[in-house]
């Protein structure tokens, strides 16, 4: 990540936006994180043999995840549960297709990204801002820090987080998905390739692209907020 870029990160702090549906803390405590891939080849294939309650643990492992790839496109936290329950029900009737030849997350994610696209589309509705409902996983677990700074501080920090949500959200739309599964959900080029149905050399092109856009619209506000 470029160094512009982790530093907005690191000083923008901003709580999440309604737009990010609420996830019980039980769920975050005990869900594996993802990249086990072979329990969830295993749960995949007690799926296949009727075992439903093995599907449930998927669900517990991955929907917190899912919704939040999903936020990132559908801002109504409603719509995005609805949809992240969609998605796996579609992951549930297409369980017998998924031949294992990538991860089991990354064939779920590309579902996510699928089902969020094509909700939209019938809506000719494009994606809208995604910073916010990310923020939940990358500041402090969406957790509001504990802050004692100054009122100028503060509203350098508010200053800070809306020139990174705006600038993410006027990334095109190819840019901003490649760079949100890389900055925020922290997926190898590889997986983002799988999930966006690309080569790796476009994956890694539109990162490129998408962190060079956002380093330019944040540095001068960087720049500034340095010499105060």
């Amino acid at each position: 990540m470029h160094s512009i870029l982790k530093q907005a990160r690191t000083q923008a702090t901003e709580p999440v936006s309604a737009g990010k549906p609420s996830m019980t803390s039980s769920i975050d405590q005990t869900a594996p994180e993802p990249g086990d891939s072979q329990t969830d080849l295993q749960l995949v294939r007690k799926v296949r043999n009727g075992d439903r309650s093995a599907f449930d643990l998927l669900v517990l492992k991955y929907q917190s995840r899912v919704a939040s790839i999903i936020s990132r496109y559908v801002f109504d936290s409603h719509e995005v549960m609805d949809l992240t329950q969609e998605t796996f029900v579609k992951a549930f009737r297409a369980i017998d297709r998924f031949r294992g030849d990538s991860a089991f997350y990354t064939w779920l994610y590309r579902i996510a990204v699928n089902t969020a696209k094509n909700y939209l589309e019938a809506r000719s509705r494009r994606p809208q801002s995604s910073a916010d409902s990310a923020e939940a996983e990358n500041y402090d677990d969406g957790q509001r820090l504990r802050d004692i700074a100054s009122p100028e501080k503060l509203l350098q920090r508010d200053q800070l987080q809306r020139a990174l949500n705006r600038a993410i959200d006027a990334l095109p739309e190819e840019l901003r998905s490649a760079f949100l599964l890389r900055e925020y959900d922290g997926l190898s080029y590889e997986d983002i390739a799988r999930i966006l149905e690309c080569p790796i050399g476009t994956v890694r092109s539109r990162i490129f692209r998408a962190r060079d856009a956002v380093d330019r619209h944040l540095g001068p506000l960087l720049n500034h907020s340095a010499s105060n």
